[in-house]
C-alpha cells in the first residue's frame, strides 16, 4: 500500500510507510513497503538464538550484563546490542544499581514476562524432537514442584484441546 501525505509546504507526495509504521487497522510494512504479520515482527525482535536466550537467562533470575555474559558465554558487543534492542523494544527495563562507574540491572517488563508460555513451548519442542522425546529440563511449579503441564483451554467450553482445534478469525 503507498501512503499519501500532506507536507509542510502543502503539497501532497506519495511514499510508502517507514519500516514498522501502521497504515490501515494493523497493517506493518517492512523496509520494503510489504505489510508484515505479527508473527513476523515478533521473530524479527526475539528469533535470533542470543535474544531468546537473554530472555531465558533473565527469567532464571541473571540480572547484571557480568552475569548474563558468564552464564551464556556471549561476547559483550553481542549482549549489548541484545539487551539494548530488548530495552528499546519495551520487553526488559535498565535500572542503575551503581553510579561509579555507571552500572544496570536488566529485568523482564510485562511485556517480556508474557514470553514465558513461547520458552516452555520451546524446551517442551525440543525435548521432544531434539532430545529424543526425553526430558533435558524438567518444568516445575515452584511453590509445590508438580511437574508443569501446557495446554490449549477454552473457558467457554471448560475443555483442553489440540492445535487441530485452532482457526485464525480476524477481529
Amino acid at each position: 500500500m503507498i501512503a499519501t501525505k500532506t507536507g509542510d509546504n502543502g503539497r501532497v507526495s506519495s511514499a510508502r510507510p517507514a519500516p514498522g509504521v501502521t497504515s490501515g487497522v494493523g497493517a506493518v510494512h517492512d523496509d520494503g513497503g510489504r505489510q508484515t504479520s505479527t508473527i513476523e515482527r515478533t521473530l524479527a525482535l526475539v528469533g535470533d538464538r542470543w535474544t531468546i536466550l537473554v530472555i531465558r537467562a533473565a527469567f532464571r533470575g541473571i540480572r547484571r550484563f557480568d552475569e548474563f555474559c558468564g552464564d551464556l558465554g556471549i561476547a559483550r558487543p553481542i549482549l549489548t546490542a541484545r539487551l539494548r534492542r530488548l530495552v528499546d523494544a519495551g520487553l526488559m527495563t535498565k535500572e542503575p544499581y551503581q553510579d561509579r562507574p555507571p552500572r544496570y540491572e536488566y529485568r523482564l517488563t510485562p511485556a517480556g514476562v508474557a514470553l514465558s508460555p513461547t520458552l516452555v513451548a520451546l524446551v517442551r519442542w525440543g525435548d521432544q524432537h531434539l532430545a529424543g522425546g526425553e526430558a533435558v529440563t524438567t518444568l516445575v511449579h515452584a511453590p509445590c514442584g508438580t511437574e508443569l503441564v501446557q495446554e490449549f483451554w477454552c473457558e467457554t467450553c471448560n475443555t483442553t484441546f489440540g492445535p487441530g482445534a485452532i482457526r485464525s478469525v480476524r477481529p
